[in-house]
């Protein structure tokens, strides 16, 4: 009879606990266990706040509070709350917002203040925490935290808190990391069934047309590849502008755009409703760039003609030849992109042909941009660079930032834009960032989901 390896075991009783838990309490369900599993006091998973800024400790009451009210986390075991994030000052926490209740759901925001769990998510690394220093009559046990990044394709979904009696050693910290790993999978698959990730992510209240514009971005902003990297972020506008970001893997090819739909609320976000519905179809179709192209501008035209309405979009649509590392671009209306090459940060000046929906006749032309090993693409819309951002020197600002992860880089940039043009924008600000290696069909070098030479702060990818 074959002998089941343990690790096979321990991977049966997770998505066992995964799956006969409801999908609200999948990730409390697992990680109980690999509390029990680990010999950890507690174990709780930490949530990516939406803004990117920070994470979220859930918890909700039917589950039991606390003296302190801090609940159990999405997570199990004993001590709960004397973690990172619980004002221990190790990690975050130390700048707590305002609590979120949602009848017996609880979220606690826990802004990023550059502790160890900051460091976790930057640098894709497990980190160590050691207990603090035993203070005269204090006679409670002293915890080791530690922080494992819970990723998948360099997407940080969170992180994995865990709380033991002892220094974990080497192998430990190596189970650790993969275990994060494997509750990455555990978050996406049963996120799908309820709203309590979402509402646990937005830290601020969404609006109607926020909320149809998240709907419009791909499920993850990142995607870590053998051949490149990417990473996309919107910083939307008090009144939503319209902007929009997507990209689309298939064998040989990567498929990308951002666009932009004129006026904010509902009317910009419908709009963009229908200019990325109708690029995504055209694709999934089979089309070509332009026939993405061309489909769209139709779609928009047609509709403000059959409303009365007035609406258009510009954008910039790409599609990557993988094999050739030839990056075919329309830019529809839309300012230019940015090329990192070597020690220099240029503008792409492409052919600008008329936004979309302007008129039905209009005909697109793609541009080839030959792709070099090491190169970065930038793409934004002009809300990075609206009026009172003019201060800000986004050429320069790209190159301080090239040595970060695309992740990195895209919340470093909207973060000096909000800097210079204060917090309220007047206009969504967007960006999407690719990084070309080469190599197409060539595996990853990974660990726990991430590859940790593209990290920032790890070693250049060779």
């Amino acid at each position: 009879m074959p002998v089941v390896p343990a690790a096979t075991e321990a991977l049966s009783r997770v998505l066992d606990a995964a799956e006969d838990a409801s999908p609200l309490e999948a990730v409390e369900a697992v990680t109980g266990a690999l509390a029990a599993a680990l010999g950890a006091e507690a174990a709780f998973f930490l949530i990516a706040d939406m803004s990117g800024r920070g994470l979220v400790r859930l918890s909700h009451s039917t589950r039991g509070q606390t003296a302190d009210g801090s609940g159990v986390g999405a997570g199990a075991g004993a001590g709960a709350g004397t973690g990172v994030g619980a004002g221990s000052g190790t990690g975050v926490g130390a700048k707590q917002a305002p609590d979120r209740i949602d009848t017996d759901e609880r979220a606690v925001v826990l802004p990023f203040d550059g502790g160890p769990a900051e460091e976790a998510v930057r640098t894709q690394t497990v980190q160590v925490v050691p207990p603090l220093p035993r203070q005269p009559g204090d006679e409670e046990a002293r915890q080791w935290v530690v922080l494992a990044p819970v990723t998948e394709r360099g997407e940080v979904l969170g992180l994995l808190e865990l709380s033991l009696p002892g220094e974990p050693d080497a192998a430990a910290m190596a189970e650790i990391a993969r275990i994060g790993h494997v509750l990455s999978f555990v978050v996406i698959a049963n996120r799908r069934h309820t709203d309590l990730y979402e509402w646990g992510q937005r830290s601020t209240p969404f609006t109607l047309p926020a909320e149809i514009q998240r709907r419009l971005l791909p499920a993850a902003f990142t995607c870590e590849a053998g051949a490149f990297t990417l990473s996309a972020w919107l910083e939307p506008a008090a009144s939503i502008g319209g902007d929009t970001f997507d990209y689309c893997l298939s064998r040989d090819a990567l498929h990308l755009s951002v666009t932009d739909a004129m006026g904010h609320g509902v009317a910009s976000a419908l709009n963009a409703t229908l200019c990325v519905g109708s690029l995504r179809n055209t694709r999934r179709r089979g089309g070509s760039l332009s026939e993405q192209a061309t489909a769209a501008n139709l779609a928009l035209y047609e509709h403000a003609s059959a409303t009365g309405s007035e609406g258009f979009a510009t954008g910039l649509l790409g599609r990557l030849n993988l094999r050739t590392a030839t990056l075919a671009l329309i830019n529809a209306g839309h300012v230019f992109p940015y090329l990192c090459r070597a020690d220099t940060v240029r503008k792409v000046a492409l052919p600008v042909d008329l936004p979309l929906g302007m008129f039905a006749e209009t005909v697109y032309h793609s541009t080839d941009l030959a792709l070099e090993h090491g190169d970065r693409l930038v793409i934004v819309t002009d809300g990075m660079l609206e009026r009172d951002a003019t201060a800000l020197n986004l050429i320069a600002e790209i190159a301080r930032t090239r040595a970060l992860h695309p992740r990195e880089a895209t919340r470093r940039l909207t973060d000096r834009v909000l800097e210079t043009a204060g917090p309220d924008l007047a206009d969504d600000a967007t960006l999407l960032v690719l990084d070309w290696y080469g190599g197409h069909g060539t595996d990853r070098a990974t660990v726990a989901g991430a590859s940790p030479g593209l990290a920032s702060g790890g070693a250049p990818k060779q």
